[in-house]
């Protein structure tokens, strides 16, 4: 099958802006991960040609139209299985989503277990506000208890997920956490997840200052703390990254939490790739004898 060569450019904040002017509320959080995201690309020297942004619904999930790569829009919390399909299709692209708590940990929750199990190749950053903040206020799956929103006036009574956890326990491969606000922290986080080979999750504190006023950038700043600068921790420690998971109060860690290498990812599995020919770059008409053989083998 032809292909079309695209001539390489320098990748600069200016060529990834979008068409579309982000519009999100001045303040959110959102604004700190696009632009992480995009200079993530920049320092990586990745062409927007080899980078797919997909989303599910959502505020965060907007984001694909304001970064100019390949992008899709998806259904709420069918994400991860759109992008999934778009890994096995073109295992040559970087893959990469973004969405929110409610979207990720809520109605797509299901898709967030198994895509980690599998290992697909991809990134999935999460913007993680402790909100639904696109219909207005309602408690999510990270809210904490006792938290005042729309939904629960007279505060939540059910416990939180905890995302690092659950990816820990579900098979993710690389695990870790950032904050809007550290920008050159979160940068990092987002280089180290593009290169990694297999499931990389990042999990993003980002403020929404609309709709939550518990967990504001005031309350974070002083609660967060750097595992980076910790030189005891060791990220290839799944036992240790458990533990660090489990801490939330008085003091949050934000960082790599865990990193495995080595595991063969989805497509690295499937024999029809061996040969590292994308499928979307082969001929894809069937030759007439196999097409017959099968309506044969269902009549």
């Amino acid at each position: 099958m032809a292909t079309t060569t695209v001539e390489a450019v320098p990748v600069t904040m200016a060529n990834l802006k979008g068409r579309v002017d982000p519009d999100w509320c001045p303040g959110c959080g959102d604004f700190g991960v696009l632009a992480a995201y995009q200079k993530a690309l920049v320092e990586l020297r990745i062409q927007p040609h080899q980078v797919v942004t997909i989303s599910g619904i959502g505020c965060s999930s907007n984001l694909p139209g304001f970064i100019h790569t390949y992008g899709m829009h998806t259904l709420h919390g069918r994400s991860l299985a759109v992008a999934t399909g778009v890994k096995l299709a073109n295992h040559h692209l970087h893959v990469v989503v973004t969405g929110g708590d409610g979207d990720g940990f809520g109605i797509g929750g299901n898709h967030f277990v198994h895509t980690m199990r599998r290992n697909v190749d991809l990134l999935y950053i999460v913007m993680d506000n402790q909100i639904y903040g696109l219909t207005t206020g309602q408690t999510s799956p990270t809210s904490r208890v006792g938290m005042k929103t729309k939904s629960m006036p007279f505060g939540n009574i059910e416990e939180p997920v905890n995302p690092m956890a659950l990816a820990l326990a579900a098979g993710a491969t690389f695990v870790a956490r950032g904050i809007s606000s550290e920008q050159k922290h979160l940068t990092e986080l987002l280089k180290q997840g593009l290169m990694h080979k297999g499931f990389a999750f990042v999990d993003v504190f980002s403020p929404c200052v609309t709709y939550n006023h518990d967990n504001t950038y005031q309350w974070f700043r002083p609660r967060v703390k750097k595992l980076e600068d910790d030189p005891g921790y060791d990220p290839s420690n799944w036992y240790a990254a458990m533990e660090k998971a489990q801490m939330w109060g008085e003091e949050i860690p934000i960082g790599r939490f865990f990193q495995r290498t080595g595991l063969p990812s989805l497509h690295g599995n499937e024999p029809i790739l061996a040969d590292d020919v994308p499928l979307a770059h082969r001929d894809p008409r069937i030759a007439p004898d196999l097409a017959r053989q099968f309506v044969e083998e269902l009549m």
